[in-house]
């Protein structure tokens, strides 16, 4: 199983879009600032997790999110996610 993930920034409200296997280990990796990206934003909450049957598949949506570059479609998915 994949997931995608949506992480938002405590220090300034920002989003970070990943997919990964294993979410509880790279959200970890985040935040103990292992990832070169998001080092300077450190900590994160994690705001949306969905899973995917294959890593393929969710990092072509990751993918796909981070083209559009739109944080009202980031949180709309996010508010969905909570219905």
């Amino acid at each position: 199983m994949a997931y995608l993930y949506i992480l938002q920034s405590l220090v300034n409200s920002r989003y970070y879009i990943g997919s990964t296997e294993d979410w509880k280990r790279r959200l970890g990796e985040h935040n103990q600032g292992k990832s070169r990206y998001t080092r300077l934003t450190k900590p994160f909450r994690i705001v949306f997790l969905k899973s995917y049957s294959t890593l393929k598949e969710a990092h072509g949506i990751e993918l796909e999110l981070k083209k559009l570059k739109s944080r009202k479609i980031i949180e709309r998915l996010i508010e969905e996610q909570k219905i």
